[in-house]
């Protein structure tokens, strides 16, 4: 049988801390990991592209997800699809999950998770955090971010001023004009927007404060200048697909670029930091396994708890 798993059962399912956990176990194995994810994307006759994220797999865990997306930006919600959870064992198809919900939780909280590790600690300076691009993954980076660190306020952008101020009041913060004055502000920003140019620029930035860039995850999105990618202390997800589908690819920068992984970061291997005043960021494009860490938890939670209907796709 086939569990089908709406955004509704996700949502009443799946809980912020949980979701970190099995996230942070798997940026830590998937260092090991001897297979990489491939992500394969074309472009539609229509005002869109189609993505696939394969194969989802995690050491220990006997089974593997095939996510695929379609990506309309001017569409709500911008990104539909499905992600097929299947067994280790013999291929069964396990579930057929909603990858939307899916994957702003497992990309806002891996954000969330990066940031609190990277960023300055709350004692050590980080006062004021900063969002460009108030939408779902935004929101469940702040969503994640305060469960693991406080902070005095926040100021919000986004291209929509009614979306901006939502966000803000949401999360009792205020609006600002422009992705500069975010940075000027604030002491750590996320991106996390549809960008196609560099929304901050060298000059925008400063010693100490921390970036977080989710956009730059297909050709052509950017929201960092390449001499902010060069000047700061990178850290990615997996360098060789940032190099070529994510922001270095689109800065025309090499893999070498990138400092570290932040499963080397969450290993101990690598430090976040040499010294407080360093600028650092954090550029993923999202990887395989992320889909089925989250997949499988909320599979395994679904089985437990009866949610979800089934049905036998092979009758």
């Amino acid at each position: 049988m086939t569990r089908i798993l709406t955004r509704t059962d996700l949502l009443e399912l799946l809980k912020p801390a949980d979701c970190i956990r099995v996230l942070r176990e798997g940026f830590a194995a998937s260092v090991q990991s001897s297979l990489p994810g491939r992500r394969v994307r074309t472009d539609l006759p229509f005002a869109g592209t189609a993505t696939a994220l394969l194969p989802g797999l995690l050491p220990g865990t006997d089974a593997y997800t095939v996510k695929v997306n379609a990506k309309f930006p001017g569409a709500v919600p911008s990104l539909r699809g499905v992600i097929c959870l299947h067994s280790g064992t013999d291929g069964e198809l396990l579930a057929l999950i909603d990858s939307a919900t899916v994957t702003a939780w497992r990309t806002g909280l891996a954000a969330a998770l990066a940031t609190d590790l990277i960023a300055r600690s709350a004692n050590g300076g980080t006062r004021t955090v900063g969002v460009i691009g108030a939408g779902a993954q935004a929101e469940l980076t702040i969503r994640g971010l305060r469960t693991l660190r406080s902070w005095d306020r926040l100021v919000v952008h986004d291209v929509d001023d009614r979306r901006a101020a939502s966000f803000a009041q949401r999360h009792g913060g205020v609006v600002a004009s422009t992705p500069a004055e975010v940075a000027a502000i604030a002491d750590l920003v996320v991106l996390a927007t549809w960008s196609r140019e560099p929304l901050l620029r060298l000059r925008d930035v400063r010693p100490g404060q921390h970036l977080t860039a989710l956009g730059a995850d297909e050709p052509g999105k950017q929201e960092l200048a390449p001499e902010v990618l060069l000047s700061a202390r990178l850290f990615v997800d997996d360098a060789a697909l940032v190099a070529g589908h994510g922001a270095l690819a689109n800065a025309g920068l090499p893999s070498s670029t990138a400092a570290a992984s932040l499963g080397e970061v969450i290993r101990g291997d690598v430090p976040a930091r040499s010294h407080s005043r360093e600028l650092t960021a954090y550029a993923p494009v999202g990887l395989p396994w992320q889909d089925l860490a989250l997949s499988w938890l909320v599979f395994q939670q679904a089985e437990a708890a009866g949610r979800g209907a089934t049905v036998d796709l092979l009758a």
